[in-house]
């Protein structure tokens, strides 16, 4: 009798398993890195915040309790993707909101406390 030559179904099938593996493991790593990117990039934009609240504080005699305005913000923050810095702006890379606040108090996200979260020092 004479062998065909060619993949029985199971190995086809085994084969397809582990491709689908594969990839679901390079699927969750992905999606692993881009959550820990948009925190990253959050805490620096939040950063970047802070350090124009500072310099429009001393720029405009701001006092501990007042809330700069984006008038006072933009030149020192600028405004990326055209989206302005006030608690409407959707600069979060996360779809989150920032809160300027007061000068003393730092700017937050709407996001704080979501998975990988990087508090500002």
């Amino acid at each position: 009798m004479k062998r065909k030559a060619g993949f029985t179904l199971v190995e086809i099938m085994i084969v397809v398993a582990v491709i689908g593996l594969i990839a679901a493991i390079a699927l969750l790593n992905f999606i692993r890195a881009r959550e820990s990117s948009q925190a990253t990039l959050c805490s620096q934009s939040l950063e970047r915040l802070d350090g124009a609240k500072v310099q429009a504080a001393f720029e405009y005699n701001l006092g501990d309790m007042d809330v700069p305005t984006d008038a006072q913000l933009i030149p020192f923050f600028g405004a990326p993707f055209g989206a302005t810095v006030d608690g409407s702006s959707n600069l979060c890379p996360a779809g989150g909101t920032y809160s300027v606040n007061d000068i003393a108090s730092p700017p937050t996200c709407s996001l704080a406390g979501g998975p990988g979260w990087h508090e500002i020092q």
